[in-house]
């Protein structure tokens, strides 16, 4: 029996599994991940916008700066299913202490530093835990079938998302970000992560081949060298990773721009912190029904259709400020947001031409840690500074990142998703 033919045999217990742990993480990740929420209860807790800044920050910092140690001690598993769930159980713990933090000491200085503090760690535990758990996802599914099943995936953990946004937003029209009822939320979603995690063990792990054998022997640090040099020399990849890098300037756009609407265009907090996040989720929901299961599109065309979106959201910004058009380019964000969520494990691994492509995974973000960790930091001290402008020191903010979003479009058409392996999940004969 083949490879491929032995995942698709396991194909509906593994997609069940996945989408049991997505549906869980889904609930909760509205308040904590690119977070509309989050922004306005950083700001109710007596935040500054650089502050505020530091949430991004310190997510791309993790992702970034930490994944590559999460590859290099799982590279040689040939079973990685639990270091997949010991990571995910873990992160959930960060956010259960920041409720209890909260819960202790409400609304003081003492709370932001453990906020900070915990974030930051959380933050670091998934940047450990995203390059093995995109490894592990196009391990566990075929070639010809993971983008169907990620599609499935990423709906069942949008759907969850949707119904966490609806909730956010009765919860903020209802109690206003009070101390006992944050805590609550923050602790809640902490368990449902940890618990949500387990339906891991659903699914059907088989011994990993490598496709090139890796030294056991070399350091952390020549480990470090030698991933950087080996994905450095393929320069496809290099432009296909400046074609993704939008997707940090779509990350800062969330992180503010309800801010902008709430303060500037009159839209109530209650909204902007639940709906607008509804309709990022029901623009990805729809997207990935498109895309995945009825296959629209080659893996460049889901990329362009994924940046139009995104150009259009953010040209509605910088013309429009109403109710409407936040809206609106909420849901654009969503489909922009949601067609690289789905796209991008399978381009990687098309791309790295590798059967384990985990360091392809974990140096990627390095490489674009400047822009990652810069970009949201940049902004906050630009609108802090330039408060006096009014609405308009945002606007030219949105303008900036349409100009950025236009430069990544361009490395996209660059990019030649023919090269790679066509049959990534067999092992290439010398």
């Amino acid at each position: 029996m083949s490879a491929n033919s032995d995942l698709d045999r396991y194909y509906y217990r593994n997609v069940f599994g996945i989408c049991a742990v997505e549906f869980s993480w889904g609930l909760g990740l509205p308040v904590v991940i690119e977070s509309t929420f989050l922004q306005l209860f950083l700001k109710n807790m007596g935040a500054s916008s650089l502050a505020i800044g530091l949430i991004p920050f310190f997510f791309f910092i993790g992702l970034s700066v930490f994944a590559l140690l999460s590859s290099y001690m799982t590279e040689n598993m040939s079973l990685k299913r639990y270091a997949v769930i010991l990571l995910h159980v873990i992160s959930g713990v960060m956010l259960l202490l920041i409720g209890i933090s909260l819960f202790i000491f409400g609304q003081s200085t003492y709370f932001l530093v453990i906020f900070f503090c915990c974030y930051a760690t959380f933050s670091i535990l998934i940047g450990m835990t995203l390059p093995v758990w995109w490894n592990y996802l196009l391990k566990i599914l075929s070639a010809e079938r993971s983008v169907s099943g990620l599609a499935f995936m990423l709906i069942a953990q949008n759907v969850a998302k949707l119904a966490g946004s609806i909730y956010i937003v009765h919860f903020v029209d209802r109690y206003a970000f009070s101390v006992q009822h944050s805590a609550g939320i923050f602790m809640a979603i902490g368990i449902v992560f940890s618990l949500g995690s387990l339906f891991f063990f659903l699914t059907k792990e088989s011994p990993q081949v490598q496709s090139v054998p890796t030294d056991k022997g070399l350091s952390f640090f020549q480990y470090v060298r030698e991933s950087i040099e080996h994905v450095r020399q393929n320069r496809n990849f290099l432009n296909f990773l400046a074609g993704d890098a939008d997707l940090y300037v779509i990350i800062t756009i969330i992180s503010f721009y309800a801010n902008y609407a709430t303060t500037y265009r009159g839209v109530a907090p209650a909204l902007a912190a639940g709906a607008f996040v509804a309709c990022i989720y029901a623009g990805a929901i729809c997207t990935n029904i498109l895309l995945g299961p009825l296959k629209l599109f080659s893996l460049k065309g889901k990329y362009v259709f994924a940046k139009t979106a995104s150009l259009s959201a953010t040209l509605l910004l910088i013309v429009f400020g109403t109710t409407w058009s936040f809206l609106l380019a909420s849901f654009l964000l969503g489909i922009g947001r949601g067609t690289r969520m789905l796209v991008y494990a399978p381009a990687v691994k098309k791309l790295s031409g590798l059967f384990d492509s985990t360091r392809y995974f974990a140096v990627a973000p390095i490489i674009t840690l400047p822009l990652s960790a810069a970009l949201p930091l940049l902004c906050g001290k630009y609108l802090d500074r330039f408060q006096g402008l009014g609405g308009t020191s945002y606007r030219i903010v949105f303008m900036v990142a349409f100009g950025l979003i236009l430069i990544s479009l361009g490395f996209i058409l660059k990019t030649d998703f023919s090269l790679g392996s066509d049959q990534p999940n067999k092992v290439p004969t010398e």
